[in-house]
């Protein structure tokens, strides 16, 4: 059984009837999702959809280029969503330096304090880092104290030296339907390159379907394709690779909750 460790199925407009999609995801042999919130009404939703369908959890938290939107008590309004059984995860947060406009000190402000936030409920740590690997380096660094119940780089795009980083600092990998993309070199070498008790995989959907489907609008459906790459660059047997890496997200996201 496959798990899809970052999804956004709380995106209302993207995929109709939910209930018949995670019956689709299901059949293809998937047995958890979690969702992720990017604001405070995705988060939210992304609770309410776990509260409502046994295969999903979810994490709650502002993406980088969505923290100009957090206002006074959002950090309370985090926790409290988070307290419900199925919230397994701070995120996503981070950094993102892809768009012009961006506000660096703003959204390193905010990750820290969604850094202080995961630690104070003991909960690990969805992580976003686009364009911006130097700086996410550092502030993670700078706030390792804060990194002791864990997290992962999510849709990880860069290079196994900077893998091997994040590694150091106890953080889990997951890779997304890039990795299976023929130009991917550099996402492959790392996928290579992290141990088996670090490694995790998403579909980011809807975004990134793999391949063969790049282009479309990706599910967590999808995920399969996105373990049998890594198991054949890692010369490893696919269901084999498929239950080290549940049992590394019953590790990160799931042991403290009592589920999976």
């Amino acid at each position: 059984m496959y798990i899809d460790t970052h999804a956004h199925l709380n995106y209302e407009d993207k995929y109709g009837d939910v209930a018949a999609l995670l019956h689709a995801v299901k059949a293809a042999g998937v047995e958890k999702v979690i969702s992720v919130g990017w604001d405070m009404p995705s988060s939210a939703l992304a609770a309410a959809m776990a509260e409502k369908f046994k295969m999903l959890y979810f994490a709650a938290g502002f993406h980088p280029s969505d923290c100009a939107k957090m206002t006074d008590g959002d950090l309370d309004r985090l926790a409290a969503l988070l307290a419900a059984p199925k919230g397994v995860a701070v995120g996503e947060i981070g950094l993102d330096y892809h768009y012009e406009g961006y506000d660096e000190r703003a959204q390193q402000r905010a990750f820290a304090a969604q850094l202080e936030l995961a630690d104070a409920l003991g909960l690990p740590v969805c992580i976003h880092s686009r364009d911006a690997a130097e700086d996410t380096l550092r502030l993670l660094k700078d706030n390792r104290a804060k990194l002791t119940h864990g997290g992962v780089m999510h849709c990880f795009s860069g290079s196994a030296e900077t893998a091997l980083e994040y590694l150091r600092l106890g953080l889990y990998i997951s890779f997304a339907g890039p990795v299976t993309f023929k130009n991917a070199r550099k996402q492959q070498e790392a996928a290579r390159a992290v141990p088996d008790d670090r490694l995790l995989a998403e579909t980011d959907s809807p975004y990134l379907a793999p391949e063969p489907l790049r282009g479309t609008q990706n599910t967590p459906a999808n995920v399969p394709l996105v373990y049998k790459t890594l198991a054949l660059l890692r010369g490893q047997d696919e269901a084999q690779l498929a239950a080290r890496i549940a049992e590394n997200a019953h590790t990160l996201f799931f042991k403290l909750k009592n589920e999976g």
